[in-house]
């Protein structure tokens, strides 16, 4: 099993422990998700952009980021262990959607949205 598989192994352990399968339902997952990412929001909001891409050399900062983003990762991969969705090949699956969408010659900087896929 590779690591992402452990992983997702592993959180689906944590919650049988509790008993607290009943509560990860695809919809409760997805606003805990959801409510992470707003957590990780609140410590860039009133960031500077350089302030915001250097959060990590403060080391209070930087520890508050770094276990928002883990609670998003984990989050996002228990909810895609509940769905049963490979997440890493879902992932690799819209890496390459978007390179059939973003031609790396007619997108090179620029920041402009590409019609959806026939």
């Amino acid at each position: 099993m590779h690591a992402y598989g452990d992983l997702a192994e592993r959180l689906r352990t944590f919650a049988v422990q509790r008993d607290w399968e009943q509560f990860h339902t695809p919809k409760n997952l997805a606003m805990a998700l959801s409510g992470e990412v707003g957590e990780l929001v609140a410590e860039l909001q009133w960031l500077t952009p350089k302030e915001s891409a250097s959060v990590m050399a403060d080391p209070e900062a930087g520890a508050r980021v770094r276990a928002e983003l883990a609670d998003i990762f984990l989050y996002l991969t228990r909810l895609a262990d509940v769905l049963g969705v490979d997440l890493l090949q879902a992932a690799h699956d819209k890496i390459a959607d978007n390179e059939r969408r973003y031609d790396a010659e007619a997108y090179r900087g620029s920041a402009r949205k590409a019609p959806p896929l026939a």
